[in-house]
């Protein structure tokens, strides 16, 4: 059929044409969401092509120290004047679980960054989608590229130069996925001064009779209703920040059972139900409370009403009585000697404490180039200098043996005490804390799942103190329930989570399918306007 003007009439089917526009675009998005096609797995350039622009993006971690935010900048900076060709912008997050929750929602969609400063707990997840994180141990050992290699424009360490206990933690299904950042580990900030007006002296090695002794005896009160010790309303002698943490080390202190590095979960066990029994006594009795149920412990400790603060090393500057950074007002503040010890322990001759703190992994990309570049970038937050200005920021330890020897790092540890900024006290102690007791820290087996049972192991001293604190019995029944109902909510029961097997992603996050539905409508919307734009040009002549 032709048209007024002699030409052939062009009949556009919208409803199929749309139909079929709309199937085409779902079923790309839901194999490129499930990864039915992965990248290949990485293979090392053998030059570094520097006449081509090339960007990475790097996420990383802050709270609200604007000195760790300086350090990243300059860092990046510095590279950059290295590697004019390498772009690196970068995302500051305030947690690392915000991080882990957005590379598995950029996994999904295929718009994962390039380097991220994160957990081998979280990356043992991330590797649910194939060839998505890139093994490093080819990189190690390249000639040119790699740790120490001749071809890097900076002088990074070498594989021997990284604290090889740091290393080991990065090592995941035999080989290594990630490389460390900073470690740090769980410390007792205390006030000396009450506990010696309680008549105790503070032993060097804390132990878990003397600290529940102390604490209890720093519930007692007035005729007024005020406490003894303090002479104020509120006194919680000894708070935890990290209650996960708290279990997994009290269940390495006796040797108990937690988890094995094949995934078989150890958690729920009879010294398990046993230290749930003993919280819950100290809990009833108002001398042990949580962050979560209470806050930080540094607003405690600092306003005079706790005597046994627990928390990481890298949280040094906001405890004590000269802290730099606090989140109490100046006249809440009471002085006291501020002193820091190890966590308590079973066997003060054998001292048992958790090593933490992040680690740096490198995705993969359908470009090796980039990939290499992002790499170099990875490596050269391993540079003196960059470790021992985030080093010099908190309580956090350069997790290399040339950082740590370094002139720079040996006379910041040096100036202790010279000021409460820089070189405040009890920063530069909880740092020594760890430097001294590295061979005596440990970590807990990584697999997929592993992120959830250390949740869970939390949990369960959460979920006994919050139902001593409503009244409820905490007895045999209760602990039974309580196993069913922590192993339901992080799916322990589970094969795929307790076995460490790597699964399929699941379903996308509601907020990513919502997103691509809105892509996808736009598209079409699109199509339907240049369509329609080009039947009336047609039209017109």
């Amino acid at each position: 059929m032709k048209n007024r003007y002699g030409k052939k009439k062009v009949h556009l089917k919208w409803p199929k044409a749309l139909a079929a526009l709309f199937v085409g675009i779902s079923l790309f998005t839901l194999t490129g969401c499930h990864g039915s096609k992965a990248l290949p797995a990485f293979t090392m350039p053998e030059e570094l092509n520097t006449s081509k622009k090339c960007e990475i993006t790097f996420w990383a971690k802050n709270d609200t120290n604007k000195n760790q935010t300086d350090v990243y900048k300059k860092a990046i900076a510095d590279f950059e004047s290295l590697y004019p060709h390498i772009r690196v912008n970068m995302k500051l997050y305030t947690d690392y679980g915000r991080i882990f929750n957005d590379v598995i929602t950029n996994i999904s969609t295929g718009t994962t960054p390039n380097v991220c400063i994160t957990y081998p707990d979280h990356i043992a997840t991330y590797m649910t989608g194939k060839n998505t994180v890139v093994p490093l141990d080819t990189l190690f050992a390249d000639e040119k590229y790699g740790l120490g290699g001749s071809a890097l424009l900076y002088d990074g360490p070498t594989q021997e130069e990284i604290v090889p206990r740091f290393l080991s933690e990065c090592v995941l299904e035999g080989q290594h996925y990630a490389i460390p950042y900073m470690r740090s580990t769980e410390c007792c900030y205390i006030n000396k001064d009450y506990v010696e007006k309680l008549g105790y002296t503070l032993p060097d090695v804390l132990t878990w009779d003397f600290i529940w002794e102390v604490s209890e005896a720093a519930t007692a009160k007035n005729a007024d209703g005020t406490f003894a010790l303090n002479g104020q309303n509120v006194m919680i002698p000894f708070i935890y920040k990290s209650t996960d943490n708290m279990m997994i080390q009290r269940l390495k202190q006796q040797g108990a059972d937690y988890s094995t590095p094949e995934g078989d979960i150890g958690l729920f066990n009879d010294t398990t139900e046993a230290f749930l029994y003993e919280i819950a006594d100290h809990v009833e009795s108002g001398a042990f409370s949580t962050f979560k149920i209470s806050s930080y412990p540094a607003n405690f400790l600092n306003a005079g009403q706790c005597v046994f603060a627990i928390d990481s090393t890298a949280g040094a500057t906001w405890m004590g009585a000269d802290a730099p950074l606090s989140d109490i007002s100046e006249d809440a503040f009471v002085d006291f000697e501020t002193e820091v010890r190890m966590v308590p322990q079973i066997d003060p001759e054998n001292p048992q404490m958790i090593s933490q703190g992040p680690s740096i992994c490198v995705f993969n990309k359908a470009d090796p180039q980039e990939v290499l570049a992002s790499w170099l970038f990875a490596q050269y937050l391993l540079t003196d200098e960059v470790q021992t200005g985030y080093a010099r920021t908190e309580g956090y330890l350069p997790v290399t043996s040339k950082a740590q020897a370094s002139p720079a790092y040996q006379e910041y540890l040096a100036k202790s005490g010279e000021d409460n900024q820089t070189h405040y006290r009890i920063k530069i102690e909880a740092s020594k804390l760890l430097l001294s007791h590295t061979g005596d820290t440990f970590v807990t087996p990584v697999f997929n799942g592993s992120a959830s049972l250390r949740n869970a192991a939390g949990q369960l001293i959460e979920n006994v103190a919050n139902s001593v604190r409503r009244g409820e019995t905490v007895d045999d029944a209760y602990m039974e329930a309580l196993t069913t109902d922590v192993t339901a909510l992080y799916r322990l029961d589970q094969k795929d989570i307790a076995s460490g097997s790597i699964q399929e992603l699941g379903p996308l996050p509601q907020t990513a399918v919502l997103l691509l539905a809105a892509l996808l409508l736009s598209w079409c919307l699109i199509l339907v306007y240049v369509l329609s734009d080009f039947v009336k040009k047609r039209k017109k002549h």
